[in-house]
C-alpha cells in the first residue's frame, strides 16, 4: 500500500515573487564581467523566448536553489544566476548500460528500468524522513531511496515506468538504489542510453543533485544571454566551440566527447586570457622608456672574463650571449635564467652587471634573505677585490647611519653594484644611472615585485631573472611567460656526484655514525630540519631539538652550530663564517641555507622529516654538499608514516641528479598550486585549467595571443572589445596592465 506524506513544501518551489522580479530588472546592469570571469552580461536576448531570470538575478531565484540552499550555494561563491554557468564539474561519470537484474553487482553504478509497484513515506528521527520507491524489473525488484526529499514522490505515481541510475548495493535482500538519478518513461522511445553525470565541488548540506539542477536550469534559461568574448578567427585556430554551445555541452553532455569539447573550450579561454596578459605586459615594457644601449666588445668582453677564475661552460657562455645580445638595444631586457644546482648563473648575472658598469651604469642585484644577498656580496666583493669597482649592501638590518651612507653613494653614483634584499625597493634609494637589475630567486618575490627601481635617468634598466629551481614547461610560460629564457644544465668541470639515500628510522643510528667517519676525515655536514621549533600536534622535531640533542649526544665529540632565520642578522653571518672557516663542524638549520651556500668542504647532508618538503627543494639542499674535491652524501628521513606515494616521490632524488626531470615529477604528483609556492605567486587560481594536464592547449594558447599581440598590440576594434576587458578584469591590476590600450 502507498504510504505518502501530506504535500511538502517544495524546497524548489520557492521562486520569484512580483517584489522578486522588480528587485531583479534592478540588477540587469550591474553586473560585470570579473564576477562570472568568463563573459560580459547581455541585455539583448532572442526574440523568440525571454528568459525566466537575467545573468545578474539572485541565485535563490534559479530553479532548484530557494531561500533555503541559496546560503548554501553562496559558500561555494554563486550568489547570482551567471555564476552557475561557469561552476564547471570536477569530473564526470561516465555513461552506463541498463543492466539486467541478474547481472547486478554490488557497489557498481548501473541502470535498471522498471514499473513503480510501491511507494514509501517514513519518518526515520527527528527532523529526518525518508522517501522510497519499489521498482519491479524484469528477474526481480530495486528499491530506490532518497532522504530528507519527500517530494520525490510528488511526479512518481503508481504504476510508472522509470529508469534510475545510481551506485547500486545489496542490502539485506533486497538491492537498493541510495538518491539516484531517474527518468519517467512515456513510452519505450524515451528509452536512451545514460549520459555522462557531472560532479561538481560540494559543501556541506548540499548534494550533487542540487547542484546539478540548479546548474541544469540555469544553462537552459542563461547560455543563450552569454557574449561571445572569442573571435571567431580565434575559435577556428583552436579548434573551440562557441560559447553557448560549449556551456551546454560541459555541463549537459549527452557523450563524453560532448563534455570533454566543453571543457576544451573553457580551459582554452583561461590559458589563452593568460598568455594574452603577459603578451600585452612583455609588449607593454617594451615600448615604454628606452632601456641604455649596453653594447659587448672584445676588449669589454675579455675583461670581463678575466674575473673568472675558471673555464666557462657552453652553456654559460650561451647564456651571457643572449644576455649581451640584450644589453646590446635599447628595447629592456626581461630574461629569466634557469639553472640546475651548481650550474653557475651567478656568473652569468656577474657578466650582466659588469657589461653595465664597464658603460658607466649601475647594476642591482636583490636576493630573497640577507643570507643569500650577503654571500652575494661576499663573493662578488671578493672576485673584483683588485678591481675599481665599488660593492655595496643594503638590507633592513644596517643602522641608520650605515643605511644613510649607501643611499647617499648610491645617489651620486659611486657605488657600482648594490646588492640587497626588498629593502632595494624602498622609496629613498635613488639610483644616478641604474642599467640593469638582477633579482634572484624570482619565485620567491610574486609577479607584483618585479621591481621597478628608479633609474635616475629618462631610461629604464634592463632586467635578468635568476632561479636555481629548474621549472616544468608549463609553469615557466604561465609564471615567467613575458620573459625570454636562457637554460643552465650543463655542471662545471669537476663537480662530483652526490650519492642520495631515503632512509628508515631504524637507519638513524648507522646514519649518523657515518657521518662521524666523515667528520673525522675532516668534512663537514649539514642537519636540515623543516621548522625553527617542535610542533607538538604534528609530532614534529624543529631544528632547536636537533642541535640540542645531537650537540648533547651523537656529536658530543664535534662543534656543532645553529642557523635558523629568526636569528639576528649578525649571528646568522657570524655562524655562517665559522662554518666557512671550519670552526664548525656540523651545522643544524632549518632550510634558509637551500640555496646559494657555498662550502666546499661541506660533503654530507641529513634532512629530516623530508617529506614536507618538495623535491626542487630536496634537490637544491643536496645542492649544498660535493661542491669540492671531495664526493657528496645526502641522506634523507621522512616521518614514519607517509603515503606511498610519498615515498615514491622521495626515491625519485636516488634515482636522477637532474633538476628538471626531478622538477617535472614533483609537478604531476604535487600538482602546480604546491610546487614553488604557486598558490602565493599573486595569479588568480585556475578554474578549469591544470598545469601538468593541460600543456599542450597552454602552447597553443601562448603561440595564438602572441601572435594577436604582433599583429594587433592594442586589442582593436569590434572583435577584440569584449577580449581585451576580460584581459583587464582578469590580470590587470595583477600584471600592472592598466594602460593597455
Amino acid at each position: 500500500m502507498d504510504r505518502v506524506p501530506p504535500k511538502p513544501k517544495h524546497p524548489e518551489s520557492n521562486l520569484q515573487s512580483e517584489e522578486g522580479a522588480d528587485s531583479m530588472s534592478t540588477m540587469e546592469n550591474q553586473m560585470e564581467p570579473s564576477s562570472v570571469d568568463s563573459i560580459e552580461s547581455s541585455q539583448t536576448q532572442p526574440a523568440a523566448r525571454q528568459p525566466k531570470y537575467q545573468l545578474g538575478t539572485p541565485v535563490q531565484f534559479v530553479q532548484g536553489v530557494g531561500s533555503q540552499r541559496a546560503p548554501l550555494f553562496e559558500k561555494l561563491g554563486l550568489t547570482r544566476a551567471g555564476d552557475l554557468l561557469f561552476y564547471f564539474p570536477r569530473d564526470y561519470q561516465p555513461p552506463v548500460e541498463i543492466v539486467a537484474f541478474s547481472k547486478l553487482k554490488t557497489d557498481t553504478r548501473v541502470s535498471v528500468v522498471g514499473t513503480v509497484v510501491d511507494r514509501e513515506f517514513r519518518g526515520i528521527s527527528e527532523g529526518r524522513s525518508m522517501a522510497g520507491v519499489l521498482l519491479q524489473v524484469e528477474g526481480g525488484s530495486v528499491r530506490l531511496k532518497w532522504f530528507n526529499q519527500p517530494y520525490r514522490l510528488e511526479n512518481i505515481s503508481h504504476g510508472a515506468r522509470i529508469q534510475a541510475t545510481g551506485v547500486i548495493k545489496m542490502a539485506g535482500f533486497v538491492w537498493e538504489m541510495i538518491h539516484p538519478e531517474y527518468k519517467i518513461l512515456e513510452d519505450e522511445e524515451d528509452l536512451s542510453p545514460n549520459k555522462p553525470a557531472p560532479q561538481y565541488s560540494l559543501t556541506e548540506g548540499l548534494l550533487n543533485n542540487h547542484v546539478k539542477r540548479a546548474v541544469h536550469n540555469a544553462v537552459h534559461e542563461l547560455a543563450d544571454s552569454v557574449d561571445e568574448v572569442l573571435p571567431a578567427a580565434t575559435r577556428e585556430a583552436a579548434g573551440v566551440l562557441g560559447i553557448a554551445t560549449a556551456l551546454r555541452q560541459i555541463h549537459i553532455p549527452t557523450t563524453m566527447d560532448e563534455a570533454m569539447a566543453g571543457r576544451k573550450r573553457f580551459i582554452f579561454q583561461e590559458l589563452f586570457v593568460l598568455q594574452l596578459a603577459l603578451a600585452l605586459r612583455k609588449r607593454q615594457k617594451q615600448s615604454g622608456l628606452p632601456a641604455p644601449v649596453l653594447e659587448d666588445n672584445a676588449k669589454i668582453h675579455n675583461r670581463i672574463l678575466s674575473r673568472f677564475p675558471f673555464e666557462l661552460t657552453s652553456d654559460q657562455r650561451q647564456a651571457i650571449h643572449e644576455v649581451a645580445n640584450d644589453m646590446g638595444k635599447n628595447v629592456p631586457m626581461n630574461r629569466l635564467i634557469q639553472g640546475d644546482v651548481g650550474s653557475g648563473k651567478t656568473v652569468v648575472a656577474m657578466y650582466a652587471m659588469l657589461l653595465a658598469v664597464a658603460h658607466g651604469y649601475q647594476a642591482a642585484l636583490m636576493a630573497p634573505t640577507e643570507v643569500l644577498a650577503r654571500q652575494h656580496a661576499r663573493v662578488l666583493g671578493a672576485n673584483l677585490k683588485a678591481s675599481r669597482v665599488n660593492v655595496e649592501l643594503l638590507t633592513g638590518s644596517l643602522s641608520g647611519s650605515e643605511r644613510k651612507s649607501v643611499l647617499d653613494s648610491v645617489a651620486m653614483g659611486t657605488t657600482d653594484l648594490v646588492i640587497g634584499t626588498q629593502a632595494l625597493l624602498s622609496d629613498q634609494l635613488e639610483f644616478r644611472k641604474l642599467g640593469v637589475v638582477i633579482v634572484d630567486e624570482q619565485h620567491r618575490f610574486g609577479v607584483g615585485q618585479r621591481a621597478s627601481l628608479r633609474s635616475g635617468t629618462e631610461t629604464q634598466p634592463h632586467y635578468l631573472v635568476l632561479t636555481a629551481t629548474p621549472i616544468p614547461r608549463t609553469i615557466a610560460m604561465t609564471l615567467f611567460g613575458d620573459l625570454d629564457v636562457s637554460v643552465l644544465r650543463e655542471k662545471p668541470p669537476g663537480r662530483t656526484v652526490t650519492k642520495s639515500y631515503v632512509a628508515r628510522h631504524d637507519e638513524m643510528a648507522s646514519w649518523w655514525e657515518f657521518v662521524r667517519k666523515q667528520l673525522k676525515q675532516g668534512r663537514q655536514a649539514y642537519v636540515v630540519a623543516p621548522r625553527v621549533e617542535d610542533n607538538e600536534q604534528e609530532e614534529s622535531r624543529g631544528a632547536e631539538y636537533w642541535h640540542d640533542r645531537l650537540q648533547r649526544e651523537e656529536f658530543a665529540n664535534f662543534r656543532v652550530g645553529l642557523l635558523h632565520g629568526r636569528m639576528a642578522s649578525s649571528d646568522k653571518d657570524e655562524t655562517l663564517r665559522k662554518f666557512n672557516a671550519h670552526e664548525l663542524d656540523v651545522l643544524v638549520s632549518t632550510t634558509v641555507i637551500e640555496v646559494g651556500i657555498d662550502v666546499p668542504n661541506a660533503a654530507v647532508m641529513t634532512v629530516m622529516e623530508a617529506d614536507r618538503l618538495g623535491l626542487a627543494q630536496l634537490h637544491q639542499l643536496r645542492g649544498r654538499v660535493g661542491r669540492g674535491q671531495h664526493p657528496g652524501y645526502f641522506c634523507v628521513f621522512p616521518r614514519k608514516e607517509i603515503p606511498g606515494v610519498e615515498n615514491e616521490r622521495l626515491q625519485a632524488l636516488t634515482q636522477t641528479q637532474d633538476g628538471f626531470e626531478l622538477s617535472e615529477i614533483d609537478f604531476k604528483i604535487r600538482g602546480p598550486g604546491n610546487l614553488m609556492g604557486t598558490k602565493q605567486h599573486g595569479l588568480p587560481p585556475m578554474r578549469i585549467a591544470d598545469l601538468s594536464r593541460d600543456a599542450k592547449i597552454l602552447e597553443h594558447a601562448r603561440k595564438v595571443a602572441l601572435q594577436i599581440v604582433a599583429e594587433n598590440p592594442e586589442l582593436e576594434g569590434e572583435d577584440f572589445r569584449r577580449l581585451k576587458k576580460q584581459v583587464l578584469a582578469r590580470y590587470g591590476a595583477n600584471l600592472e596592465l592598466g594602460d593597455v590600450g
